[in-house]
């Protein structure tokens, strides 16, 4: 008896509280949390659009029989089917074909022709001067607005170190000042001093 009343007495009415409200904490996260867990049953007719019932009066084969080995076949049903494979291949250059043929040219000859003709060779060599000329004018822009920037920050910076060396050249002065009028009060103070000891 005197140990279950010790017991009692070691129990503090926070450790209890503590232990009812994690507990009801862990229920309430059990029974309310998981939405999926205790969701309504689908009603009738309510079906989800890509689901397909079963029919147990179909038959429904996962092959069909080719007559191999359990009469099914004998070649690997992920192999991949060449003649498809080719029919697409085809279909495909078909298809750029017809793009090459209708992006505004007349025909493939004169395509090749444009191509192997190509601009004329003084053409070329203007159009090159022009973009080199232009080229070299961004390039003249940028570094004179990169001169002037640099002159701008060097003045600034003149202008500040000046005001720097102003400012401390007057505090040097005025430090000078204090130091030669604590120099003259230690100095007669000493005087002070010896008269009265000479005394």
């Amino acid at each position: 008896m005197k140990k279950a009343m010790t017991w009692l007495k070691n129990i503090r009415p926070l450790k209890v509280l503590t232990v009812f409200l994690a507990g009801i904490f862990l229920f309430l996260t059990q029974a309310c949390g998981a939405p999926g867990v205790a969701a309504q049953p689908p009603q009738p007719g309510s079906q989800a659009p890509n689901i397909e019932r079963y029919d147990s009066t179909k038959d429904y084969p996962l092959n069909a029989p080719a007559g191999g080995m359990n009469n099914f076949s004998d070649v690997d049903p992920r192999a991949i089917d060449e003649k498809a494979a080719n029919d697409r291949a085809d279909a495909l250059v078909k298809n750029a074909q017809k793009n090459i043929d209708q992006k505004g040219i007349d025909s493939r000859e004169q395509y090749g022709r444009n191509f192997k003709q190509g601009t004329p060779l003084g053409e070329r060599v203007k159009n090159l001067g022009e973009d080199i000329g232009s080229s070299a004018e961004e390039v003249r822009k940028g570094v004179v607005k990169g001169t002037q920037r640099g002159i701008e920050n060097l003045k600034g910076n003149t202008q500040n170190a000046t005001e720097d060396v102003t400012k401390n050249v007057q505090r040097g002065a005025e430090d000078a000042g204090k130091n030669v009028k604590r120099t003259a009060e230690d100095a007669g103070d000493a005087v002070k001093g010896a008269v009265r000891n000479a005394d």
